[in-house]
Parts: C-alpha cells; structure tokens; sequence
C-alpha cells in the first residue's frame, strides 16, 4: 500500500447498512419495500435489521441526450422571419430499483485503486485431485465436491498463509485515506440468481471467518448459503463483511476478465475457463495425451 496511508490493526464496526452496500444492496431494497408493505412478511431478522434502517435510495438514473443546436443565422432584411427548429430531445428508458442500484456499486468501484494481475495456472492437477476426492466421497458420502470448493478454499488459505496483504481494506472519509487490515478472510461467493421475472442477477453471499474453517467445513457452510440463496432465506448477516470475493465468469467460457472490486473489499478473484489452451482445442486426444498437454 502507499506509504502515506496510515495503517490500523483491525477492521473498525460499521454499521451493518454500510457492510451491505455494495452487490448485495438491490436485494436489501427489495425487502425493504416488502418490510414497509408487511413488516411480518419478511424474517425476525430482516425485520431486526429494518427497524432502525435509514434507506438510501439511489437516485433514478435516465439515459438522456440533449444536443446542443446551433442558433439561426439571422434572416436578410428582404425574407421571412424563420422560427428556430425545436431542440432535439430523446429520453432513454429510466433505470430503477436493482438496475439502479448496480450503476451505482459500477460508480462506487471507480473510487477504489485497484492494480489488475492475470495468471495462467495449469489445471490438470485440480482435475485429477478432484476426480480423487469425488471418487472417495461417492463411496462414503455419496455427495462431490466442485471445482468452486476447491478454489475458492485454495484462496482462503494462500491469502491467510501466504498473502494477508490481500485481505487489506483501502478506506478513503473524512478521517484520510487509510488501510484496514482485517483479521479474517471474510470469502464473498457470486452466485447466479434467477429472478421471478426470469432476468438474473448476481447475489454474493459471505463466508465469515473462512480461514478458521477447515476442507469439510469449507464446503459445508458454502453449501448452506447456498441452499439460503435457493430458498430464499438469506439474512442480512449472510451477506455483511465480505473482505475478499471469489466470481466465475469461467463457467460462461470466458478466458479472463476485470471484475470490479466494490469498496470495503481487498481483492476480487475472478476464475477463467478451465479447458486446453485455444491453439490445442482442435487438436485429436491422442496428440494431446502424447505431447503431455
């Protein structure tokens, strides 16, 4: 981090509406609107959180073009007056609620100075320890393992053994530019979400205090949020704190991207796709096995 920032030992409390602002925060407007229709609609603890919950809305964005047009030059003394063409207007279609809500988080990333590194890592070994895993799980268990378990608990540990500087938190108020270090790695998981209108969205869900977790427990508590996000019974608890998220725009083929790290956060990690290298997509299996690729 710079040497002007002024480093602290721990994460100070916020208040829990500021630890849910970010992609999480269309979903807090959407049952804050369901609370004030029916306050018992929604759980105990949604209606503990909105008791004293002081929304801040953002504010309709309207895409609008409004070019500037030239005056008329002023008529010769012998011609009719002409009366000056009409301004050109177009309005764009309004962005409300959870769209709205977005722009702002995609404006809100921008204050945050970032540096963007791409890796290639061999997959092979992942595979093949995985095929492991689900293979003895099969026998026992009788449930698998995925390559996001696998993954995401791989980021958990490299940060918390390795690279705790990644879980550093870059805050800019009133106060200075200043670095939180957080004691724990709170892992916040994207998760595609089908919404009733067949649109998705993105909710992400947070692991809390995944680095004192171990393989087992991992999996089990990013099984359980997400049965709460199929189910619908996610709590505010659930999605406040996040220090560092985990995305995968790898399950949509793409190779690489840039996600947007959302103030509060140290990092974003974003997983590619995991398949041969383009040059060898093509290529027959037996080439491959033989060239080792």
């Amino acid at each position: 981090m710079p040497g002007e920032f002024r480093p602290v030992e721990s994460r100070p409390e916020a208040t829990r509406a500021k630890d849910l602002v970010g992609q999480n925060a269309w979903l807090v407007d959407e049952m804050y609107e369901q609370y004030k229709a029916d306050p018992h609609s929604v759980s105990t603890s949604w209606q503990e959180f909105f008791a004293d919950y002081g929304n801040d809305k953002s504010s309709v964005i309207t895409a609008r073009l409004e070019p500037k047009v030239a005056s008329p030059a002023p008529p010769a003394s012998s011609a009719a007056p002409v009366a000056p063409a009409a301004p050109m207007r177009l309005l764009g279609e309004p962005i409300r609620g959870a769209a709205a809500r977005i722009v702002a988080n995609m404006e809100a990333s921008l204050g945050v100075p970032t540096a963007t590194s791409f890796r290639e890592v061999p997959a092979r070994l992942l595979e093949v320890n995985r095929s492991i895993i689900n293979s003895y799980l099969r026998r026992t268990r009788g449930n698998k393992t995925s390559f996001t378990h696998l993954i995401g608990y791989a980021v958990v540990r490299a940060i918390a053994d390795s690279m705790p500087v990644m879980n550093s938190t870059f805050i800019d108020d009133h106060s200075g530019p200043r670095v939180v270090r957080n004691e724990h790695v709170n892992l916040g998981v994207a998760v595609d979400v089908t919404k009733a209108d067949g649109s998705h969205t993105l909710l992400v869900p947070c692991i809390t205090r995944a680095d004192t977790l171990d393989f087992q427990g991992f999996v089990d508590a990013y099984e359980e949020l997400i049965r709460k996000v199929r189910s619908n019974k996610l709590s505010a608890d659930d999605m406040a704190g996040t220090t560092v998220s985990l995305t995968n725009p790898g399950t949509v083929g793409t190779l690489q991207s840039v996600p947007r790290l959302m103030p509060g956060q140290g990092c974003i990690i974003g997983v590619g796709t995991i398949d041969f290298p383009t040059e060898f997509q093509a290529a027959d299996p037996a080439a491959l096995a033989e060239l080792g690729v």
